[in-house]
């Protein structure tokens, strides 16, 4: 509906032209935001690349579903492929709930040039594509992935620049079999090499590599320190600069997820902190305030029980995070009846 307005001129009332006001309803509508449960599609994503020490580029993918509760489930082929040389490149075909940043990796060579890799994904009838090349501005390093994860509470500070991603190691085979129905035990060990960043509480975390000490003196354990301030991380007054993402707390945790098959007819016991950016208040996810990060098995060893009630081949994937960096490893199950 178009409306008009009054204006007092001299002797009388003057109308105003319609379409002042009626811009300013546009405007307040462009600055509308919605969100949506389900129905929305979900949009693949380039983070960005990083050089490797024989001259080779790895290059960071992940996705946004733009709906807060439905989950897709796209298999390897024109829906989901990545080209050149795909379209099966390790992406992943279960979709969880909104962003899913730095999920897989792909390592190109140092003479790619101008070429690009086409990642296209269709969901609800939808197509959308990204395009990574390896211009100058999509470099990144530790401390880029740290803020845009919201890594240690938003911290900006230069020291994440040398942070080094969670130690994981899944033990047994990484090809498994199993019935319908029957809990399948999963044990992966995490732990994080250089305790950064420190964990909020000062508590220990498993996995910290001794740093050896110049003159042969006594090795020590790294400590998470922001030295523009001196002001120890551990200590819990310490209040990092705000992130323009949701933000998470400092400390190892480790995840299970379904990266790819039915995610809906597979059950974790005990259930998984979420993985994906779940910012709503006590939404079992680092990102969901209040949140306190669990402290982690003091042996750094994770046991879980997965159970499957439909046959197929998964691909479940364990997550170890630092509160910044990730490491991944996958196992794939085939599961009969």
């Amino acid at each position: 509906m178009m409306l008009a307005g009054l204006l007092w001129r001299g002797r009388g009332w003057l109308l105003l032209a319609p379409v002042v006001v009626l811009l300013s309803f546009q405007l307040a509508g462009a600055q509308a935001r919605f969100t949506y449960s389900k129905g929305q599609s979900v949009s693949p994503a380039y983070e960005g690349w990083m050089p490797n020490e024989d001259g080779s580029v790895t290059m960071y993918f992940g996705y946004m579903n733009s709906n807060w509760l439905e989950e897709f489930d796209v298999p390897i082929g024109p829906d989901n492929g990545i080209e050149p040389g795909g379209p099966d490149q390790g992406q992943p075909t279960h979709f969880y709930p909104r962003r899913n940043p730095f999920l897989f990796t792909i390592r190109v060579p140092k003479d790619l040039g101008d070429k690009e890799l086409i990642w296209t994904l269709t969901t609800h009838g939808r197509t959308e594509r990204v395009y990574a090349s390896l211009k100058g501005d999509y470099a990144i390093n530790n401390q880029v992935i740290s803020l845009e994860v919201g890594g240690d509470g938003g911290s900006t500070r230069d020291e994440l620049r040398e942070n080094i991603p969670p130690d994981l190691n899944v033990e047994g085979e990484k090809h498994r079999t199993v019935r319908v129905g029957e809990p399948l035990t999963l044990v992966a060990v995490a732990g994080d090499p250089d305790n950064l960043p420190a964990r909020r509480d000062g508590k220990p975390q498993p996995g910290v590599r001794l740093r050896p000490v110049e003159g042969g003196g006594q090795p020590s354990v790294s400590r998470a320190v922001d030295r523009s301030s001196s002001t120890n991380l551990a200590d819990p007054g310490y209040k990092p600069p705000s992130s323009t993402v949701p933000s998470s707390g400092p400390g190892l945790r480790l995840s299970w997820v379904v990266y790819r098959g039915k995610a809906a007819t597979v059950t974790f016991s005990p259930e998984q902190m979420k993985t994906w950016t779940d910012s709503r208040v006590y939404a079992n996810s680092p990102w969901s305030p209040p949140y306190t990060i669990p402290e982690p098995p003091p042996d750094g060893k994770w046991v879980v029980h997965a159970t499957f009630q439909e046959p197929g081949t998964y691909v479940l994937r364990a997550v170890a995070s630092d509160g910044s960096l990730f490491t991944h490893e996958n196992v794939t199950i085939t599961v009969s009846r």
